[in-house]
């Protein structure tokens, strides 16, 4: 049997499941901001991540890739001002950005990486 560690598991999911040193994470959306702009809920997602990746003892210098939905491509340039303030741009991932029909009508981002840990 493969050795995976899952964190924060739920009976639908889990946020990190990590194998062979490679994490992948469940889309993060946001927890503080939901009411807020697209650049508040940029901000709240990646500081979501950032928690994350500390407690799987990893770092934004680590992500592999990233793959932003956004609910309208309107939101594009204020997600970019909060994810190049935000992003190591020594190390930055391959990243995609596409627009999407969210799970809730208040989300405006949603953000899913694979990093690696170790």
């Amino acid at each position: 049997m493969a050795n995976i560690q899952r964190f924060h598991v739920s009976n639908r999911y889990c946020e990190v499941a990590i194998h062979n040193n490679v994490a992948y994470f469940a889309g993060q959306v946001p927890e503080n901001s939901e009411n807020g702009t697209a650049f508040e809920q940029t901000q709240d997602v990646l500081n979501l991540i950032d928690h994350l990746l500390a407690e799987i003892g990893s770092h934004k210098s680590q992500i592999l890739s990233a793959q932003i939905f956004l609910a309208d491509m309107q939101d594009y340039a204020e997600m970019n001002r909060a994810w190049d303030a935000w992003v190591d741009s020594s190390h930055p991932p391959c990243r995609a950005c596409v627009e999407a029909k969210l799970a809730l009508p208040k989300w405006k981002v949603e953000i899913v990486i694979t990093a690696a840990v170790g």
